[in-house]
């Protein structure tokens, strides 16, 4: 099933929610016995549309969602009536109460937030979130006696603790051994509250490299993010083998296709001039759109009839140019796929990322909302 045709004139992102279901099928292929999915749908569930994504999510039996923000939260809330959101963001006292109405749980990351919670009228839920070397956001094990004060606060109910791997996705040594000290650091705070008689509610820790490379962890949530949309971040090489699925295609259509002379350029300062006759297509997509621009002349493709066709000269804002000599019959209004399929051809996100000197978390959580989102359901 697909949605009822939309205009697809410029560019839009098609969205493959049964290769959504196929990932978290193999997730869950991976996961300890008792343990659940939160999925992390912050940023829009990382560009593909938190409302369709969120639904199939349900469907499949996903019960708990990780964002950033409230604001992100009380929307899922809209589409997620029954099931736990944990918000990882640092909320505002004010918007304290907005915790109960919408059912929402904070996650905390000091002793003064939490006191301060505390004292907002109303009893809230919270995660309690431990820094065992990341130094982001949470509560260093050292200052054990700030953590435990968190559980004595009366209006509080601590539904968990967790902590965040810094390199998880690294299989270097020097990194596996920070991971572990980390590991070590999380289940020793755990253990001292526990000995204290505290219940310490879901203990969780695995985002998605952790899930692949450290699943023995006995955790009760895991977190997957980049891996639930089939995409890699930085490595993909996991101690478990992966069998995941690309949920997210970008497509635009070509508005003009021109020939140009040997010595012309083609876009903003004149980076690309031909060496030959070239036979020259411009796309309807730029990087308000979410392209990267920095992958201007560093080697990107896209694929036009089933053919890969290099990207020349600067992307644009709404355009982008590419070299078609080499293939045939292509005219205005043909599609060019920017990520995704087209015949024996593929363009992954990773290839974008590498091109635009960044990783495949920035390009999918920066394609533009003027994009409509098209979803695909077989």
């Amino acid at each position: 099933m697909v949605d009822a045709p939309i205009e697809r004139g410029r560019a839009w992102v098609e969205i493959d929610l049964d290769a959504l279901a196929h990932n978290i099928a193999d997730i869950r292929s991976n996961m300890p016995d008792g343990c659940e999915i939160m999925a992390i749908v912050k940023a829009n569930a990382y560009g593909h549309g938190v409302e369709r994504v969120a639904d199939r999510m349900v469907r499949e039996g996903v019960n708990s969602f990780g964002v950033a923000t409230i604001d992100e939260g009380i929307q899922l809330r809209e589409y997620v009536p029954v099931g736990d959101i944990l918000v990882f963001g640092r909320s505002h006292i004010d918007d304290a109460k907005l915790f109960c109405k919408h059912n929402l749980s904070q996650l905390v990351v000091d002793g003064a937030h939490a006191k301060a919670l505390n004292e907002a009228g109303c009893i809230l839920n919270v995660h309690v979130a431990v820094d065992t070397g990341m130094h982001r956001l949470g509560l260093e094990p050292s200052h054990f006696d700030e953590i435990e004060s968190i559980f004595t606060q009366p209006n509080l109910r601590v539904k968990g603790i967790a902590t965040h791997f810094a390199s998880a996705d690294s299989m270097e040594e020097s990194e596996i051994s920070f991971s572990h000290a980390q590991i070590k650091k999380f289940y020793t705070v755990v253990s001292k509250l526990k000995e204290k008689g505290y219940n310490v509610g879901k203990l969780h820790t695995q985002s998605s490299y952790a899930i692949y490379n450290y699943p023995e962890l006995k955790c009760d949530y895991i977190r997957p993010g980049i891996m639930l949309y089939g995409v890699h971040g930085q490595h993909d090489d996991t101690n478990v083998k992966t069998d995941l699925r690309p949920v997210l295609s970008l497509k635009a259509s070509i508005a003009q296709v021109r020939l140009i002379e040997a010595g012309e350029a083609v876009s903003y300062g004149r980076t690309y001039v031909a060496d030959t006759e070239r036979k020259i297509a411009t796309v309807s997509i730029g990087y308000a759109d979410g392209v990267p621009r920095h992958i201007s002349g560093r080697g990107a493709n896209a694929i036009v009839r089933g053919q890969k066709a290099p990207i020349i000269g600067r992307v644009c804002m709404d355009l982008l140019m590419l070299d078609i000599t080499d293939i045939e019959h292509v005219e205005a209004g043909d599609v060019a796929t920017i990520i995704g399929k087209d015949g024996d051809n593929e363009i992954r996100c990773e290839d974008i990322a590498e091109a635009a000197d960044t990783i495949t978390y920035e390009v999918v959580s920066r394609l533009a909302s003027r994009l409509p989102r098209i979803y695909i359901e077989r």
